[in-house]
């Protein structure tokens, strides 16, 4: 096993995806609930701005498809590590054809693309919680165990276990990660049981920051040169005791983001980019 991956956080691509005006309809959902498209394409403008000019990555933004209305959610449809990347089969059937300009774009990226061909196995990116250590596959509505399995083999270097997801979309609907080795988690019952299991899984010591909201644990993590640790979390607008939480975070750059649309749709912050670091070229 490769132990703990250098430079855990460092990113310097993200690949994102505009909103269809057909995810305010058509988009998958739990909850039956009305999405203002203006708001969520204006939340989502925020969120890429975030990325490209407070946080400098270079940003691929691919075009919306009407036919696709989750397509904004890109996270689902590719697991990068280092310079691979999983094309995925994601759980449901109408958006598998997602894959096709994310794989384009990775191709251009030259990561080295895997594709995830089984077709018994289904496996979305939003079910893959990476710790810079080793992987954790929620077990959902949306991923199997034979998804979890090629994960498994295509990422040889680390160890991957498996939590079932007994509540909730995906496994990073109630986690992520705050930091090296600290994981953010919300905190339900499932949320709770789910991270006493990767606690016993795993040979590492995790600490913990729990937040009142298992939504708000959804956050994204990043350590970048110029700006030293990052994290994106939910606004106090949205929850405002959970926000209160990440004020602890002394060493890090606090940076809200709203995502009250996008949440509709069972979306969250991770859920809405791929994050990539690519070495340069010697």
């Amino acid at each position: 096993m490769a132990g703990v991956m250098t430079g855990f956080g460092n990113f310097t691509h993200a690949v994102v995806r505009a909103i269809p005006s057909s995810l305010a309809k058509e988009a998958l959902r739990m909850n039956v609930l009305d999405v203002d498209l203006v708001k969520a394409q204006r939340e989502h403008e925020v969120y890429v701005g975030v990325l490209k000019h407070k946080l400098g990555l270079q940003v691929i933004e691919l075009p919306a498809d009407e036919s696709l209305p989750d397509c904004v959610f890109v996270e689902d449809v590719a697991v990068v590590c280092g310079d691979t990347a999983l094309i995925t089969r994601p759980g449901a059937e109408s958006r598998r054809k997602e894959t096709e300009a994310m794989r384009r774009a990775l191709k251009e990226l030259d990561l080295n693309i895997v594709e995830m061909s089984d077709e018994n196995a289904t496996l979305d990116g939003g079910d893959v919680l990476f710790t810079g250590r080793e992987f954790f596959v929620g077990l959902s509505k949306r991923t199997n165990q034979k998804g979890a399995e090629i994960l498994a083999d295509v990422f040889k270097d680390y160890a991957v276990s498996t939590v079932p997801v007994t509540d909730g979309l995906h496994l990073k609907s109630f986690c992520s990660m705050g930091g090296p080795g600290l994981i953010v988690i919300g905190t339900s019952e499932p949320a709770q049981k789910a991270l006493k299991i990767m606690q016993q899984m795993s040979d590492h010591r995790y600490n913990k920051l729990t937040v009142p909201d298992d939504i708000a644990a959804n956050t994204i993590y990043m350590n970048l040169p110029s700006k030293g640790h990052v994290l994106l979390h939910c606004t106090p607008e949205e929850f405002p005791e959970s926000a209160k939480v990440f004020e602890k975070l002394k060493d890090h750059m606090l940076i809200p983001v709203s995502n009250m649309e996008k949440v509709k749709v069972d979306g969250a912050l991770t859920c809405c980019s791929v994050l990539i670091n690519k070495k340069p070229k010697v």
